[in-house]
């Protein structure tokens, strides 16, 4: 009240002159950038981008810049897949994983905007079957909620049943079974939640997601080699191969279906594409000089809803999430847009966009996630604002990047006990185990050993010996990295006959004991 009653008193002494744009503190910037900056990031950017190329040894990678609207810099770089010729260019088509939340919350706000969905909209008003473990929350729960993360849902709920074959619907229903942190007072990161209310959005649209992504943003756009369903990226004659590192080099082992979570991770696109949707997001919904996404929906989608990254130091800068965007801070004071892709079998991408400068940058790779996008992207950003690099931001991005491929489950790495018990007669393990999350499991016995079968699908996995009643079998799947051992347990009665089972690979929410049926 008196700041407010100082600033009456001291009237026009105090007000800027009408011709003087007047900033808020809080759009203050520390460093000047103008356009000549820019343009000499641009001439530099090449020679960045064949540094990370060569430093990471990625077969393959696209990159764009968007400026004022306009599309200033688009080209690919080395090959599509290890062994073909075929190079890469700005119309290759990529898996971008994650960026696929971005495009998400467009296409949703285009539905905010047309009156057909809100923000704050509860999800069971659209999917009415949608529920989660408390009710209470399954009420409240809004399209905005699980956008932002803010679920109470566990991290990467539902990701384990689609690695075994679960489709959509099947994983959407199982959330129900998960146990919940606290609602809209916790951050963590959903696939399948914020799949659950795209799939609200596309019901009240009267529609599925992937034809509502289409007509409301890909194809007024001019995405034509951007798409939400698997088949069209396969169909693709220009498309990027996935690649994972195999003994110190890379191969195309795997190919990633993302389908199921395809709101969340299932995009394909180009760098070419990826740049009209990024002049889109910088004029705030406008493209070519016509509003195609409504101005105040998409804002708040851009904007911070959540504390995604809380300060791990005093003097540490906190991160944020918007409804499918991270909303940050630059050292400069300067606001940024992001946000990063990975599938562990063979994709990595970013965007970074600053809307001050109206400019942004996309890198797509072809190669499973250790920094290379990110690195460069900022790279990009530092040459602007500052004329080079402040830091190597490749290496600095491959530290925080190493944990997504570090193998999971305590035995890897581990070597075998030198002195084992005996199992026993491998028919007492053999026979159908079933929990209310993964649903029946099926453990035979054969000249080989125990083989594991489970999911939709059927997936089998090979059951090693280890110890006793105690046997590790080694998944390679989107959430089980290369090196990855898991161990297998049974329990048996004093006959001898196994009564239950528990595969630690399934237990991060608790659901790895099996019972024998």
């Amino acid at each position: 009240i008196g700041l407010a009653c100082a600033l009456v008193l001291a009237g026009p002494a105090v007000t800027a002159r009408a011709e003087e744009p007047t900033l808020s503190p809080a759009q203050t910037v520390s460093v000047p950038v103008d356009d000549a900056q820019i343009e000499a990031a641009l001439e530099k950017l090449d020679a960045l981008t064949q540094d990370a190329l060569e430093r990471s040894g990625v077969p393959g990678l696209a990159v764009a810049v968007v400026w004022k609207g306009k599309t200033v810099f688009a080209q690919g770089y080395g090959v599509r897949a290890v062994g073909d010729p075929a190079p890469v260019d700005a119309e290759t088509v990529f898996q971008i994983a994650s960026l696929s939340k971005s495009l998400a919350a467009t296409v949703v706000a285009g539905k905010v905007g047309e009156g057909v969905v809100r923000w704050d909209d509860p999800v069971v008003d659209h999917l009415p079957g949608f529920r989660l473990q408390n009710e209470a929350v399954s009420e409240m729960l809004t399209l905005g909620d699980l956008f932002a993360h803010r679920s109470g849902l566990p991290d990467h709920a539902g990701d384990d049943l689609e690695d075994i074959g679960f489709d959509r619907a099947q994983v959407l229903e199982r959330l129900r079974l998960l146990p919940l942190g606290p609602f809209r007072d916790s951050y963590a990161y959903t696939n399948f939640g914020l799949t659950a209310a795209a799939e609200a959005v596309a019901r009240a649209s009267r529609s599925d997601w992937a034809s509502l992504s289409a007509d409301v943003l890909y194809r007024p756009l001019g995405m034509s080699r951007t798409s939400s369903r698997f088949s069209d990226y396969i169909d693709r004659d220009n498309r990027a191969f996935p690649h994972v590192r195999d003994n110190g080099s890379f191969e195309s082992l795997f190919q990633r279906q993302p389908d199921a979570q395809a709101p969340a991770g299932g995009v394909s696109s180009s760098v070419n594409d990826m740049a009209k949707w990024m002049a889109l997001v910088l004029g705030e919904g406008a493209f070519e000089g016509k509003q195609l996404i409504d101005g105040d929906a998409l804002f708040h989608a851009t904007t911070a809803q959540v504390i995604s990254s809380p300060q791990h130091a005093l003097d540490a800068r906190p991160g944020f999430y918007g409804f499918g965007f991270n909303a940050g801070v630059e050292p400069t004071g300067r606001v940024t847009l992001s946000h990063s892709g990975a599938f562990a079998l063979g994709a990595a991408t970013a965007f970074l966009m600053v809307p001050s400068l109206d400019l942004g940058i996309v890198v797509l790779t072809n190669a499973e996630p250790f920094g290379v996008p990110e690195g460069l992207a900022r790279s990009f950003f530092d040459v602007v604002e500052y004329g080079a690099p402040t830091r190597d931001w490749l290496a600095g991005y491959g530290q925080l990047m190493a944990p997504l491929m570090a193998p999971v489950g305590t035995m890897a790495g581990k070597p075998a006990p030198l002195d084992p018990k005996a199992a026993g007669p491998l028919v007492d393990y053999a026979g159908s185990y079933e929990n209310a999350y993964f649903g029946p499991t099926e453990i035979t016995s054969g000249e080989d050993g125990l083989v594991l079968e489970i999911g939709p699908r059927g997936q089998t996995f090979e059951l090693t010996h280890w110890d006793g009643d105690t046997f590790v079998f080694e998944p390679r799947l989107e959430n089980a990295p290369a090196g990855s051992r898991s161990l297998v347990r049974f329990e048996r009665d004093k006959a001898g006959n196994a009564t239950a089972v528990w595969i630690e690979f399934f237990d991060e929410n608790g659901f790895g004991s099996f019972k024998r049926q």
